[in-house]
């Protein structure tokens, strides 16, 4: 399936929380800088990194894994940082632990076919191979794609 800008813009404005998997303590990492410009442009972000479990990072409880976020909150995306081969289980644990799921966003360099075409078959959004940290000012000229836009 070809992602289109318009896909693009249409999911980045309906997302309010992310779920990012594989998050870095590390402000050096990708995973960290990634998330830190997501909360600037107004989005919740839940790092999720089983070795960082329990801190507070970026203003957020780090959790473990996708099925310890609570059901209450109301995760639209799940943001992957790790290898390709990875996801499966990612996209099933996310597809099963999270009630208001609507987007499985895979970083630059990750795609998965099988899990793609999984998610898709369960109504899911799927981006591939793509950053919103550069889809962001791309699409939207650096202003936030929440702006403007009311909340849901």
């Amino acid at each position: 399936m070809t992602t289109t800008d318009t896909f693009l813009r249409d999911t980045l404005q309906s997302t309010r929380v992310i779920a990012v998997v594989g998050f870095s303590p590390d402000p050096a990492r990708p995973s960290h800088s990634v998330a830190r410009y997501l909360r600037q442009m107004g989005y919740r972000v839940i790092p999720v990194n089983p070795g960082q479990a329990g801190k507070t990072l970026l203003g957020e409880t780090v959790v473990a894994r996708l099925s310890d976020i609570p059901t209450d909150v109301p995760v639209d995306m799940v943001d992957i940082f790790r290898r390709s081969d990875a996801v499966p289980e990612v996209v099933d644990e996310a597809m099963a632990a999270l009630p208001h799921l609507r987007t499985i966003w895979m970083q630059l360099g990750v795609a998965h076919a099988g899990a793609a075409e999984k998610a898709r078959a369960a109504g899911l959004a799927v981006v591939e191979n793509r950053c919103p940290r550069i889809e962001i000012p791309r699409l939207f000229g650096g202003a936030s794609p929440l702006e403007g836009v009311p909340q849901v």
